[in-house]
């Protein structure tokens, strides 16, 4: 499996093998040895997927509080989207900073996003499904989101505004100035 850190080292980049022959392909997308040895250690409770019918749908930005927070590695199966981890740890070196990673069903890649981070993604092609396996279950009372488009974090989606098409509940979202001790730096989640 090939891991790779991104500009957050916290945040990494799997891509998996896959081994084709004329029936198709094989690829083992989860091993917990080599996560552990990447230094994911935390057990995955929950699987959650979804599936955007068209291009431009913006998911996010989400997170969980304590003691729910969420690690969560996330899989396009089929299509492919443009994933963002923010850093919403307090104290953190790169908190309020964000990196991003394409995701397809080509590419193969996964992306961990650790507890303490805001997690969101775009669609960039029709008939997106998206599998992500997380390490806390979902509680809806620590459930917090951050608006998609805030001009403080000035994350560079590959979508216009007037493009995105987002529930009412991300339409709604407050700015990144709202994320007051959500997380801190060095905790357990």
């Amino acid at each position: 499996m090939d891991i790779k850190p991104l500009a957050i080292p916290d945040v990494l980049l799997f891509t998996p093998p896959r081994y084709a022959d004329e029936r198709g392909f094989f690829s083992e997308t989860y091993n917990y040895q080599a996560m552990a040895k990447a230094g994911i250690k935390e057990p995955f409770v929950q699987d959650n997927q979804s599936l955007s019918r068209v291009k431009g749908v913006v998911r996010g930005l989400h997170c969980q509080l304590a003691p729910y927070a969420q690690g969560k590695l996330v899989r396009v199966i089929k299509g492919a989207i443009w994933d963002v981890a923010v850093d919403a740890r307090a104290g953190s070196p790169t908190y309020g900073k964000w990196v991003a990673a394409e995701l397809s069903e080509e590419n193969w890649s996964q992306l961990w996003i650790p507890p303490g981070f805001l997690h969101g993604f775009v669609t960039l092609q029709d008939n997106t499904e998206v599998l992500y396996k997380c390490t806390a279950l979902y509680d809806k009372a620590s459930e917090r989101s951050v608006r998609w488009n805030c001009k403080g974090l000035n994350i560079s989606w590959p979508v216009k505004a007037e493009e995105a098409i987002l529930s009412e509940k991300d339409l709604a979202a407050p700015g990144f100035a709202h994320v007051k001790d959500w997380f801190s730096y060095g905790a357990k989640p």
